[in-house]
């Protein structure tokens, strides 16, 4: 690989792939709200997510740009944060379009954030890109919007891709860490009724996914970027604390969540919400998992 640009690539998921990528691609140029500077083949370009400028210079003749930006879901859903994170990342998909439809050499590749809470709460169901269903509410609002900014932009040379990516488990961000450390301290049981299906990724699997993507000309579209054996919220707090060898873990009932989260001013969607879903394009084009189990994952992780 030549150039990369990472949009927002300054976040979790965005060192993720930065460490992934650093060594298979000639230089990485990350677009970033903080300061311009250079780290060995990586440099880092000030933007503000909403409007062109200086940056504008580094999508002409990049192979592959991949899209990250979006304000945290991990918030109160106030109208002003509703506003912000439907903005964030529908402007800055907008923006990105418009540049990418301005150049003359165009990126081949454009690989955009998304979500797999597009898809309604379920149970039973495991959903695919084939005939899952989306669901309703604020979330999917924003999930729907997103995607319907993305493939409107006029980019006919370049291929195009919503990532619908769900929890990425990683050693330094992401969820696991806060969950590990509640676990810690003895509150690691299972969150509301434990029934709610948990659709999750390995750091590692989440990189090599979009490398895979970027690799298979095939592929276009929405792709699930989870792995195969979606969890129940009980198991996966059973395994969390077997692995990290915690005796035991107090149950949260639904109530005291919702108590918790306007304490910590968060929402309890992130965590009752049943994530049902399935990487059917990446297992049919021949992706294969390092971690598709939970519990090997949680060992290299923790």
């Amino acid at each position: 690989m030549k150039k990369i640009v990472i949009a927002a690539g300054t976040g979790f998921l965005g060192k993720v792939l930065i460490a992934y990528f650093k060594t298979k691609a000639e230089s990485i140029t990350i677009l970033t709200r903080g300061k311009s500077r250079i780290e060995n083949n990586v440099q880092f370009i000030h933007w503000n997510a909403k409007t062109s400028g200086d940056w504008t210079h580094e999508l002409e003749n990049a192979e592959i740009v991949i899209n990250l930006a979006g304000k945290s879901v991990d918030c109160r859903y106030t109208q002003k944060n509703k506003d912000r994170i439907l903005n964030s990342r529908v402007t800055s998909t907008a923006i990105l379009g418009e540049v990418i439809s301005k150049c003359k050499n165009p990126p081949r590749i454009w690989l955009n954030s998304s979500t797999a809470t597009i898809y309604r709460h379920s149970l039973d169901k495991e959903m695919d890109e084939i005939d899952g269903e989306i669901g309703t509410g604020f979330s999917v609002d924003v999930a729907t919007s997103w995607e319907k900014t993305f493939f409107s932009q006029q980019t006919p040379k370049t291929r195009k891709i919503a990532l619908r990516t769900s929890i990425v488990l990683g050693k330094k961000g992401g969820a696991l860490p806060s969950i590990l450390n509640l676990t810690k301290i003895g509150l690691g049981g299972k969150q509301g009724y434990g029934n709610q299906k948990l659709s999750w990724i390995h750091e590692l699997d989440f990189a090599r996914s979009i490398e895979f993507i970027i690799n298979t000309p095939s592929i276009e579209g929405v792709v699930n970027i989870v792995s195969p054996k979606p969890v129940t919220n009980s198991t996966f707090m059973k395994t969390l604390r077997r692995v990290a060898k915690i005796p035991f873990g107090i149950p949260i009932s639904k109530p005291i969540l919702e108590f918790g989260a306007r304490i910590i001013k968060t929402e309890t969607e992130l965590i009752l919400k049943s994530r049902n879903v399935i990487p059917s394009k990446l297992i049919h084009n021949g992706f294969r998992f390092l971690y598709p189990d939970i519990k090997p994952a949680l060992i290299t992780l923790i």
